[in-house]
C-alpha cells in the first residue's frame, strides 16, 4: 500500500482510517448513556464499566482558535484547534481543524471528521491524523 493509508495513525484506539471513513473511537456508560472520548473503561459519573462507542463524525464547530507559535509533532504552522459538538453523542470534544481551510471557519458551520497525513508521531514518523474539516469540502 502506498500513499496516506499505508502510515500509521499519530496514537493507538483514538480513531479508525478505512478509506473514505473516518470514525473516533470512544466509549458510552450502559446505565447512565454518558458518551466519552477518548475511550474510557469506568464511568466517572457512576462508577459503570463503559462500552466501545464508534463517534458518527457530523459536527457543528463550537469554538476555534487558530495556533500561530512553533508546532509540536511537525504539525502545519499555523494551525487550528477547537471544540465540536457531535449531536447524535450529546458530547463536545476537542479536536485538530482542517489546517488548510483556517479562513473558512465559523462558529456554528457543520463539519464533518476527515483523516489524513499531517505531522509525526511520537517516533518521529510521519502519521495519520483525525481532523474536523467544514462539511462542504470534498474527498
Amino acid at each position: 500500500m502506498t500513499g496516506a493509508e499505508a502510515l500509521p495513525p499519530f496514537a493507538e484506539d483514538i480513531f479508525v482510517s478505512k478509506g473514505k471513513g473516518v470514525q473516533l473511537l470512544g466509549s458510552r456508560c450502559p446505565q447512565c448513556g454518558r458518551a466519552f472520548f477518548p475511550r474510557t473503561g469506568i464511568c466517572p459519573d457512576d462508577g459503570t464499566a463503559t462500552e466501545a462507542l464508534r463517534l458518527d463524525g457530523e459536527a457543528s464547530l463550537y469554538s476555534f482558535t487558530v495556533v500561530r507559535t512553533k508546532p509540536p509533532f511537525a504539525l502545519p504552522a499555523p494551525y487550528p484547534v477547537g471544540y465540536v459538538d457531535l449531536p447524535k453523542h450529546d458530547l463536545r470534544v476537542f479536536m485538530l481543524l482542517d489546517p488548510d481551510r483556517i479562513d473558512a471557519l465559523e462558529i456554528g458551520m457543520p463539519m464533518r471528521l476527515a483523516s489524513g497525513e499531517m505531522g509525526v508521531d511520537l517516533k518521529g514518523r510521519r502519521c495519520i491524523r483525525p481532523y474536523f474539516t467544514p462539511a462542504d469540502t470534498k474527498g
